[in-house]
């Protein structure tokens, strides 16, 4: 398939973002067609990263995520603290909201086989189970948010943002460290295989890491707030379930909040979220038109579980407040203490999830 009617219609779009929405929403689509291209054409995978460590005892997937979390809070880190009135971080409050959430998330996207941006960019693939997800991801994140205060009444804290209590060089010290104790535990567990050389390093993963890590950075800048990926999805759900007369936004604690009830009155195209959502989607279209994808074929009962699955992605990614993307690389990157417990408590349910997929036969 030849590329260049897909580039003609990137630009198209990116001239009419430009023209009829804003030049900022046209550069964060831009951003978003180069997560796309990098997720896709390295197949960059949070998900995958992971399963590999687990089952194969290669860390080379989780080094280069380790990798594109030093690059991002290095550079964001300063730039919350200089500009601590255009930029935010990507806080959540540490609650039993998030330890179920990050837990359920992390067994759900192995059985999935993808996260927040891994169904973005599989499905933008046309990768049949990932396409038939994305929208079961959009339900169970629209419900996830509607259920949210219900959660958070069983148990909260105040966020913690590092940047705010020891600056930026002990925020970024204290996640340098945090960094180098994961990675010196995913070597040893490499180690412990049965192969001769333990696989931990790959330089085209690496080089993507750092890629997404300034395109996340990039995104920080014009959005003023750290990449995500669910917002987006809960906020499509929530337009649709508002404009079929199904939700009442002023009588739910989430979406009445005043930056999300004007959300829902405004075009999707003014979210920033949505707007990289789309760019990821495209970015991987374009580097699709390219490849032969045979995924193997499933089963009636693989496809249930996997679009259950999809669904309990969605609706527990908006329990721990991010998924990968929003919770592990913003949050950490940004120095929010829930970002950590978030990786701790969703590699638990990834060794679940692991497990499951095995047995459901994925």
């Amino acid at each position: 398939m030849s590329r260049l009617p897909l580039t003609l219609t990137i630009a198209l779009s990116v001239l009419a973002l430009a023209w009829f929405v804003s030049l900022r929403q046209s550069a964060l689509f831009l951003v978003g067609v180069g997560m796309g291209g990098i997720l896709a054409g390295a197949r960059f995978g949070f998900t995958t990263g992971w399963r590999r460590l687990i089952e194969q005892r290669d860390a080379s997937g989780v080094v280069a995520q380790l990798g594109l979390l030093a690059v991002a809070a290095a550079i964001s880190m300063p730039l919350l603290a200089y500009f601590p009135n255009d930029l935010m971080a990507a806080l959540g409050p540490p609650s039993v909201s998030l330890l179920i959430g990050a837990f359920v998330f992390g067994a759900a996207m192995q059985i999935a086989d993808g996260c927040g941006s891994g169904t973005l960019y599989k499905a933008g693939m046309g990768i049949p189970l990932n396409m038939a997800i994305l929208p079961m991801f959009v339900i169970g994140s629209f419900l996830g948010s509607a259920h949210l205060d219900r959660w958070l009444s069983l148990g909260a804290t105040p966020p913690v943002g590092l940047v705010n209590e020891v600056g930026p060089l002990g925020a970024f010290g204290l996640t340098l460290v945090g960094l180098v104790v994961i990675g010196g535990l995913a070597l040893a567990w490499s180690r412990g295989g049965n192969q001769d050389t333990p696989r931990w390093l790959d330089r085209r993963l690496l080089i993507a890491g750092a890629g997404l890590a300034l395109l996340a950075v990039l995104n920080l800048l014009l959005a003023g707030q750290p990449w995500g990926v669910v917002y987006g999805f809960g906020l499509w759900g929530a337009k649709i379930a508002t404009t079929a007369g199904l939700f009442d936004p002023t009588a739910n604690a989430f979406w009445s909040q005043p930056g999300n009830f004007n959300a829902l009155g405004q075009t999707v195209f003014l979210d920033v979220t949505t707007i990289t959502n789309l760019g990821i989607l495209a970015g991987a279209l374009w580097i699709s038109a390219r490849k032969t994808l045979s995924p193997a074929p499933l089963t009636g009962r693989q496809w249930v579980i996997g679009l259950l699955a999809g669904f309990l992605l969605g609706y527990s990614s908006r329990l721990a407040f991010g998924c990968n993307v929003g919770a592990m690389v913003s949050g950490i990157s940004t120095g929010s203490l829930h970002g950590w417990i978030w990786v701790a408590l969703a590699f638990c349910g990834s060794l679940i999830g692991v497990r499951m997929r095995r047995r459901f036969g994925f």
